[in-house]
């Protein structure tokens, strides 16, 4: 029976960091003049830094030189990154630890694939990061979400295929790149919008371990 890979997106689907990028961007954007809301927030899951400021750019009806991009995109970091400071386990969203843990007991493989550059710390901060075999992060990719590199280096560097790959995603973006990579998407979050995932859950606490043991199987 081949092993089979689970991989796991950070923010909104392990930690809730999607908030403090969220307070981090709504201070650029204040600063910029631009009115910046939850809603306009759900664009910028599961994209990249520069991506995110374009958008916000665009907002705002704003041009700007690289020179100023920089230093916002710099600000949003350390605004972020002051914020991930006082991260611990209590962070961890419902139910994660409980499936992490049983899919180590099963002798499975788990890998991260998120698009943050900050995700060996923040897992180091809640203390979870004995339970990945692979780490694939920001740093090491070129492509970010819908394009599925994150989550096929995450394969390869596990020695799975992509067919017996299961990611769990929060973002429209990165339910696309599991889907175009071939692998089994399941979407945490709200159905309607995940609606492009194979499988989806309200959270991990709706998620019972059978769903990991048909896999297994």
């Amino acid at each position: 029976m081949s092993k089979k890979a689970f991989i796991f997106d950070l923010d909104g689907v392990i930690v809730d960091t999607a908030r403090y990028h969220f307070l981090a961007w709504q201070k650029i954007a204040a600063e910029l003049g631009v009115e910046f809301t939850p809603e306009h927030n759900e664009e910028l899951k599961g994209v990249s830094r520069v991506r995110s400021l374009d958008i916000i750019l665009k907002l705002g009806n704003i041009q700007a030189s690289e020179e100023n991009k920089n230093k916002w995109l710099t600000q949003k970091n350390e605004d972020y990154l002051a914020y991930i400071e006082h991260m611990d386990e209590t962070e961890i969203l419902p139910g994660v630890v409980a499936i992490l843990e049983y899919i180590k007991e099963k002798k499975q493989l788990i890998a991260l694939g998120s698009a943050s550059k900050n995700a060996r710390p923040i897992l180091e901060k809640v203390n979870i990061l004995h339970l990945f075999d692979a780490i694939v992060d920001g740093n090491d990719v070129t492509n970010a979400k819908p394009d599925p590199e994150v989550f096929v280096r995450a394969a390869k560097l596990l020695n799975v295929s992509n067919d017996n790959s299961i990611v769990f995603e929060d973002s429209v973006a990165g339910v696309q790149a599991a889907n175009s990579a071939n692998m089994t998407s399941v979407g945490i979050g709200d159905s309607k919008i995940l609606h492009e995932s194979k499988y989806n859950f309200k959270d991990f606490t709706f998620m019972d371990t059978t769903f990991i043991d048909a896999f297994i199987n």
